[in-house]
């Protein structure tokens, strides 16, 4: 138990001291592109999915 609280008490003091925190403007900017891509990326697969669910009703309908 004692090594747990040395490993956290020595985990805090990292990040309170040695860790460098982006800025609020650095991070709005990955947000806003994450959000993006993130869009982007369900259209496309949005898309695929009409594509191919027409695609296949009409290979269906055809038989």
């Amino acid at each position: 138990m004692n090594s747990f609280i040395e490993f956290v008490t020595a985990s805090w003091d990292e990040v309170r001291h040695n860790v460098t925190w982006p800025k609020l403007t650095d991070l709005q900017s990955s947000t806003t592109l994450v959000l993006l891509g993130s869009l982007i990326f369900a259209a496309v697969v949005g898309l695929m999915d009409f594509i191919f669910e027409n695609a296949l009703s009409f290979i269906y309908q055809s038989f």
